[in-house]
């Protein structure tokens, strides 16, 4: 059946919306001729999105031709702000931009391991209130104010450790876990009466990213293993992302591996892939082949390490560090093919940055050597800062989806 007006309406304008989101700012003309659609239909969108304030003309095209030139329109960028959170067991990170992913500002804490749960939750909200206020998101309201929503923040997204319930999209209690990470979600929540708070794992977010704007662009189906601090993973399958029956796919860290002394539990993944390729785990061997490096800022001393051994790859205390580690990581890659057939696995977080297409290389001649299935090994050129990234994503995705939709289904 044909669509109502009504519906074509609004099917016509969400499409001109993410035109104007994906290409930036176009003409009339150009819309035209992006969505087929005829000149007078294109006129009557753009004069419904400009008076429902989600675009604006800014500016005029450059083309030569006779008669004026034709007017340029592009979204209203500060109809919304929002929010991204990286939260960490050692710290904070907080960005803050404008609905097309402009940033803003941004700012990271540390929170130390003995840091209560009050404490700690407070460091967090006032860097969020410090960061939003720099980007203009909060007005001059008075602190006590504050509690009953920030200004024009519309989303917040949160990447956390741990795993998020797929059947509600909380943060869940996981052992070994601060307190206070689902804490400073439920705060945020209380102070963010108006806006929407969403939560998800973090190397989730790290896949999105990868995704959209990273090395697999081009893939429908990869896995990515996050080498950080800690260890994980989060699968892509066909171009979703897979979160399984209890939001435990990708908790790769407890993986039973050769090469250890004992079995993972449920509650500690020693004896699992995170006792091979965890932070502490890789700067455990490297002391054991005489490299040495100090990390820089706030990354894993894994990093450091790994980016050490590179810069004086050739010698035989770099290249044997590097050996055993790419066959560590081969272990986990060749588990996850065996499993999916991925076709390709994506070294992430700071470690997998570090490593480069050095270390992705090792890996994938190693993988080769155990598995039938042929599997591309990439390096992530986003690092750590790919969760961040996600989380922005997802609050973009989360507020155009709510801001761009017809009136009527707000």
């Amino acid at each position: 059946m044909p669509a109502s007006p009504s519906t074509a309406r609004a099917i016509n304008d969400r499409l001109a919306l993410r035109l104007l989101q994906q290409e930036g700012p176009l003409t009339a003309g150009r819309l035209k001729q992006l969505t087929g659609l005829s000149r007078p239909t294109v006129a009557d969108l753009v004069e419904r999105l400009t008076a429902s304030g989600l675009v604006t003309v800014v500016g005029e095209s450059g083309e030569q031709r006779r008669g004026p030139n034709a007017r340029v329109y592009g979204i209203v960028a500060d109809r919304a702000h929002l929010a991204a959170l990286d939260v960490r067991t050692e710290g904070v990170s907080v960005v803050v931009s404008d609905l097309v992913g402009r940033v803003l500002a941004e700012a990271s804490v540390p929170i130390g391991e003995g840091t209560g749960t009050g404490p700690a939750v407070e460091q967090a909200v006032a860097l969020v209130e410090r960061v939003a206020k720099e980007a203009g998101s909060l007005g001059a309201a008075p602190p006590r104010e504050l509690v009953r929503g920030w200004g024009r923040l519309h989303t917040v997204g949160i990447g956390a450790p741990g795993l998020i319930d797929p059947a509600t999209g909380e943060l869940r209690n996981s052992t070994g876990l601060p307190a206070w990470h689902r804490r400073l979600v439920a705060v945020l929540q209380e102070r963010l009466p108006e806006a929407r708070v969403l939560v998800e794992n973090e190397t989730n977010l790290a896949a999105l990213a990868e995704q959209r704007e990273g090395v697999a662009r081009d893939r429908d189906t990869f896995v990515l293993l996050w080498l950080g601090h800690g260890t994980g993973a989060a699968v892509v399958l066909d171009g979703a992302l897979r979160r399984g029956a209890s939001g435990g796919t990708g908790e790769i860290g407890f993986l039973p591996v050769p090469g250890t002394t004992s079995l993972p539990s449920a509650t500690d993944c020693g004896g699992g892939f995170h006792s091979l390729v965890g932070s502490a785990a890789i700067a455990e061997l490297a002391a054991r082949h005489g490299v040495r490096a100090r990390p820089e800022g706030y990354e894993p001393h894994a990093a450091a390490l790994v980016r050490q051994a590179l810069e004086t790859s050739g010698t035989p205390a770099a290249d044997g560090f590097l050996d055993v580690l790419a066959d560590r990581l081969a272990i986990g890659a060749a588990s996850v093919s065996a499993v999916l057939d991925p076709g390709c696995v994506v070294l992430g977080g700071e470690v997998g940055q570090a490593g480069g297409t050095v270390l992705a290389a090792r890996v994938e001649r190693r993988l080769a050597r155990i598995s039938p299935l042929p599997t591309e090994v990439r390096a992530s050129p986003l690092g750590g800062g790919a969760v961040l990234r996600g989380a922005l994503l997802t609050a973009r995705d989360g507020a155009q989806d709510e801001l761009f939709a017809p009136p009527s289904s707000r």
